[in-house]
């Protein structure tokens, strides 16, 4: 269970705007699982591990693996207790772990992942501009240290050739390629008649 018991009425509410937001914003693309409030809808993990993040993205039509999950905060929220208990747990699943933060807590949960060693794949801020909401992507992992990617396992990286053995085998197919093709005959000189004078 959360740290953070008992959020404040208005920012539970806009805790959970996000949350249905963020689902219609990716009901096209994904299968959308939603936990607000106090709602255990969509699991992640197994066993003793089981944890309920605010979103949880899935490949349509492929079974219920997690392909992305999401946890949303409020200002109250974004503590060390918070990334101890709950981030530090989602960027260990296999998934990739999103966070959405509001606009003004950004540091501090950039801090909060750097100090606990959280690999976060990506960070987005949220602020509300009268009725709209508005999400901006402020970090995003590289792709090549992305945590979600060196949590994954069994991916085998397809290896290069060698350079010498893909030359090899670009001049052996081109000389199999030459021996298909029919050798060219060589055409006589059409006779030319001689005008008889």
């Amino acid at each position: 269970m959360t740290p953070i018991l008992v959020r404040p009425v208005r920012e539970q509410l806009e805790h959970d705007r996000v949350i249905r937001l963020l689902q219609s914003r990716w009901r096209r693309r994904y299968q959308v699982g939603i936990n607000p409030g106090i709602e255990q809808n969509v699991p992640v993990g197994t066993g003793d591990a089981i944890i309920y993040p605010d979103v949880v993205l899935m490949p349509p039509g492929r079974g219920r693996r997690p392909q992305v999950v999401v946890e949303v905060e409020t200002a109250e929220s974004v503590n060390s207790l918070e990334a101890l208990s709950q981030w530090a747990r989602l960027a260990q699943e296999k998934a990739a772990f999103h966070l959405y933060v509001p606009s003004g807590s950004v540091d501090a949960a950039r801090r909060f992942c750097d100090d606990n060693g959280i690999g976060v794949d990506e960070i987005w801020t949220f602020h509300s501009i009268g009725e709209q909401m508005r999400f901006t992507m402020v970090y995003r992992a590289p792709a090549s240290s992305a945590p979600a990617a060196r949590r994954a396992t069994g991916a085998r990286s397809a290896r290069p050739k060698p350079a010498a053995r893909s030359r090899r085998a670009a001049h052996g197919k081109a000389a199999k390629s030459a021996r298909r093709r029919p050798a060219k005959v060589a055409r006589k000189p059409a006779r030319t008649r001689k005008k008889r004078k």
